[in-house]
C-alpha cells in the first residue's frame, strides 16, 4: 500500500474534502479521490469522513491508497476518426463496438491502445496507468464523440468541467414505441442493480439522474430523440429509457428484444460536445453525424407504414 498524508495549515485553502485533495495531488482526478473517500481510504484525525467534509485548519488527513494493478498497455496502429486535436487535448468520434480503455482479460484493440499508438511522443498520460487521458467515457457499443487530455492540466480542467457538468453532451437514441409529447424530462436516481452488478436501474436511494430529450422523428413503432444529460451516471440514458418503457433498440442489457445476434450494438450515439479548452479557454465545441447504421434501421421502421 501506498501511503500518503497531507497536514492542512491556515495557509492553505479549505473547502470539501474532495477539492482539496485535488488540487493537492494532481495525477489523480476527482472522481478517483471521491471513490478513495468511498472506500473509506481517507481520514481526517482518525475519523472517516464524506466526500463533503469541509477540511479546517489544523485537520490532519491520512490517505491510504492501493497500489494499482498493473497492465501492459501496448501502443497498438488501430485507424482513429479525429475531429480535433491541439496540444492539450484530443477529441475523437468512437465507433460501435470498440471498449474504451484496457481492462483485465480485455488489453488489445482499445481506444487507449489506439490513442498510444496515435499520440507517441506527444502525451504526458494523467489519470490510472490503465486509462491515461481519459476523462470520460462512452459504452462500448455507443458511438460518438469523447475528449482525451494530452497532459495532466488538461486533464485536471477537462474533469473539473465533467464534475460541474459545464461540459455540453448531447445523444441521438432510437428507441422503441412513439411518443405523445415533443419533450420530456426524466429526473429518477438510479443505483446500481443488485441481481446484476453491471446494470442501473431507478430507486430512491439512488443518485440524482435527470435526462432531457426531444422527439426528432416518428416512425411507425420507433422514436429517434435527441437527449441531453444534466448529469452524468453510468447507463444512465439506456436505464432512464427503460424505464419510461421506450428502451434503446437493439440494447442488450436494458431492452428485452434487443437482437444481441446483431453486429451493431444499441443504437445510441453521443453527437455533440461542448467544453473550455482548459489551458488556452477557448470555448470548442464539436457536432458527429448520426451512423448510417442508425438510418438504415430507420428505414425498415418506416418500411412497416
Amino acid at each position: 500500500m501506498e501511503n500518503k498524508q497531507l497536514k492542512m495549515t491556515i495557509s492553505e485553502e479549505k473547502g470539501r474534502i474532495d477539492k482539496v485533495l485535488a488540487n493537492q495531488f494532481t495525477d489523480y482526478t476527482r472522481t478517483v479521490i471521491q471513490q478513495w473517500l468511498k472506500e473509506k481510504a481517507v481520514t481526517v484525525n482518525g475519523e472517516v469522513v464524506k466526500a463533503n467534509y469541509k477540511v479546517k485548519q489544523g485537520d490532519m488527513i491520512h490517505i491510504t491508497i492501493p497500489e494499482e494493478e498493473v497492465l501492459e498497455i501496448i501502443a497498438e496502429d488501430i485507424p482513429l476518426d479525429i475531429v480535433y486535436e491541439d496540444q492539450d487535448v484530443l477529441v475523437v468520434n468512437k465507433p460501435s463496438g470498440m471498449v474504451v480503455h484496457p481492462s483485465i482479460g480485455h488489453t488489445h484493440g482499445t481506444l487507449v491502445n489506439a490513442l498510444l499508438f496515435h499520440l507517441k511522443g506527444d502525451f504526458e498520460p494523467a489519470g490510472e496507468s490503465f486509462r491515461p487521458g481519459i476523462v470520460h467515457r462512452i459504452d462500448k457499443d455507443t458511438s460518438g464523440l469523447l475528449v482525451i487530455a494530452k497532459n495532466p492540466k488538461a486533464h485536471l480542467g477537462l474533469s473539473e468541467q465533467l464534475m460541474d457538468h459545464s461540459m455540453q453532451r448531447s445523444y441521438v437514441a432510437l428507441v422503441e414505441g412513439n411518443f405523445p409529447h415533443e419533450t420530456g424530462t426524466i429526473n429518477a436516481p438510479l443505483k446500481r442493480s443488485p441481481q446484476n452488478r453491471l446494470k442501473r436501474m431507478v430507486d430512491k436511494e439512488g443518485k440524482r439522474a435527470v435526462t432531457h430529450f426531444e422527439v426528432l422523428e416518428q416512425f411507425n413503432g420507433a422514436t429517434l430523440l435527441s437527449l441531453q444529460l444534466e448529469t452524468g451516471r453510468t447507463h444512465q440514458i439506456r436505464a432512464h429509457m427503460e424505464y419510461i418503457n421506450h428502451p434503446i433498440i437493439n440494447d442488450p442489457m436494458y431492452h428485452p428484444k434487443a437482437n444481441v445476434a446483431t453486429e451493431y450494438g444499441q443504437f445510441l450515439h453521443a453527437q455533440t460536445l461542448g467544453f473550455i479548452q482548459p489551458v488556452t479557454g477557448e470555448e470548442l465545441f464539436f457536432t458527429s453525424e448520426v451512423p448510417t447504421e442508425f438510418i438504415e434501421r430507420s428505414k425498415e421502421y418506416q418500411n412497416e407504414l
